[in-house]
């Protein structure tokens, strides 16, 4: 077979993908005119090629747009129009990791998402954003304002009331059938911190250290502490000792969907010194929802790529199938589980699949005897604020309808997924017929404890 010959450009490519760190802080990089000339480049490839058209609404909204134009050329749509594709851009990054032929190796360069995250930090520089997109992506705030007993009392209420929620709707543009966690009593953090740790031996396997240090995740410590609860206890179950870091913070992932970069970078400094110290002292880091093992593995390194403590958090943070799967393969998993889970259809959301992992979650649940699982790679629409703006809600929904049809057709025993927000946005389809599970829940009901 004859070489390809070298510095020629290839119609696609067969290379594994490879990321460039974004310079975010380089004057290119808020450079308007810069700007204008890499979406009109990049939408030019994507509009001849149009392999994306069906992941989620930014490539259809530009395809449309193109085909409207007079000349059915890129060059020819309105600013107004490139700005409705940014817009409709939730970061998922299916299109770089599973899509896109043109991403880096290959010269052409693409990177989709990077690209509309740049555009993002850009107009929120010059124009600010939203009253109601900044307290969505405050999820700090916003936990520690609704968990005070009083206010966490109104609000759950006012979520539950379709008076509130059409009250909500009016005043912050919250689709009133979105669905909205509930605010839970006492943080998952302050009730690990009252409870009595089993002493359990440390034992290194398949390149895990032994010893965890959970992520809470702001959902999982005030809307659904019973995730990381399970998590904990099958850790715990498996012999491996679980601490946490001295402090946390949101991870930052609301904030990059508005491109507000700045904001984190104050949360990387918060939360990578406490997590690096929880390295040195030789813990992995496990976080129940995939966006935040996310940030931490793949986007602080790409935003912040100089920065050591940055990069020893990235290395050692794992999903928790992930984490167990790797002890698993050393024989390091208990596998001696008391009741089978029947039929399970399972939703692998969009932060999990570009981790590049492999199905952990499938594959762990799996060796539960009598228990037959329907993998669903399909996005579900949520990510993030977008499923619940009262502008893309239906957008969203039908984003999702291939997956709740799915899981309807199946009529399974469970349904679950590793993003809790995704399972709602599944079962808010399903019209309250189904309740979702977290994949965490599903192993703790096979281990029988």
């Amino acid at each position: 077979m004859s070489e390809r010959p070298t510095g020629v450009a290839r119609e696609g490519s067969l290379d594994a993908p490879t990321r460039h760190a974004l310079d975010w802080k380089s004057p290119e990089f808020r450079d308007h005119a810069a700007l204008d000339r890499e979406l009109e480049r990049v939408f030019d490839i994507c509009h001849g090629c149009r392999r994306c058209f069906s992941l989620c609404n930014a490539f259809p909204v530009l395809f449309d747009h193109v085909d409207e134009a007079p000349t059915g050329e890129v060059a020819d749509v309105p600013q107004a129009a490139r700005w409705e594709v940014v817009d409709h851009c939730y970061l998922c990054d299916m299109c770089y990791m599973s899509k896109c032929p043109y991403v880096p190796p290959h010269p052409w360069n693409v990177d989709f998402p990077h690209l509309m995250l740049r555009a993002k930090a850009m107009r929120l520089d010059e124009k600010g954003t939203s009253f109601r997109d900044r307290l969505l992506s405050s999820t700090d705030v916003v936990g520690r304002i609704a968990g005070i007993p009083v206010v966490r009392e109104i609000v759950n209420a006012a979520n539950r009331s379709p008076a509130g929620r059409r009250l909500l709707e009016g005043m912050l543009g919250v689709h009133r059938e979105a669905p909205l966690p509930e605010i839970h009593a006492g943080s998952f953090r302050a009730r690990e911190a009252k409870r009595a740790k089993p002493a359990l031996d440390v034992v290194a396997a398949a390149g895990t250290t032994g010893r965890v240090a959970v992520f809470a995740t702001c959902y999982g410590n005030r809307n659904e502490p019973g995730i990381v609860e399970d998590l904990v206890a099958i850790l715990e179950h498996n012999g491996i000792p679980v601490g946490l870091a001295a402090e946390e913070r949101c991870c930052g992932m609301p904030k990059l969907e508005l491109g507000d970069l700045a904001a984190i970078e104050k949360l990387k400094e918060r939360n990578i010194p406490a997590l690096a110290a929880m390295v040195a002292s030789g813990h992995d880091i496990v976080a129940a929802v995939p966006s935040c093992v996310l940030m931490f593995k793949r986007e602080l390194p790409l935003l912040f790529p100089d920065d050591p403590a940055v990069l020893a958090v990235a290395k050692r943070t794992f999903d928790p199938f992930e984490y167990l799967m790797l002890r698993h393969s050393e024989g390091r998993l208990r596998t001696d589980f008391r009741a089978a889970l029947g039929t399970v259809a399972y939703h692998v959301p969009c932060h999990l699949r570009v981790q590049n992992i492999g199905l952990k979650t499938r594959d762990l649940l799996s060796l539960v005897p009598d228990t037959a699982l329907t993998t669903i790679e399909r996005c579900s629409g949520h990510d993030g604020t977008y499923a619940v703006k009262r502008e893309y809600r239906e957008v969203s929904m039908k984003i999702a309808k291939p997956v709740v049809d799915r899981v309807a057709a199946l009529d399974p025993a469970h349904f679950a997924s590793d993003c809790p927000m995704a399972g709602a946005q599944i079962a808010s389809g399903l019209r309250g017929a189904r309740k979702p599970e977290h994949p965490l829940r599903l192993l703790r009901l096979a281990y029988g404890i």
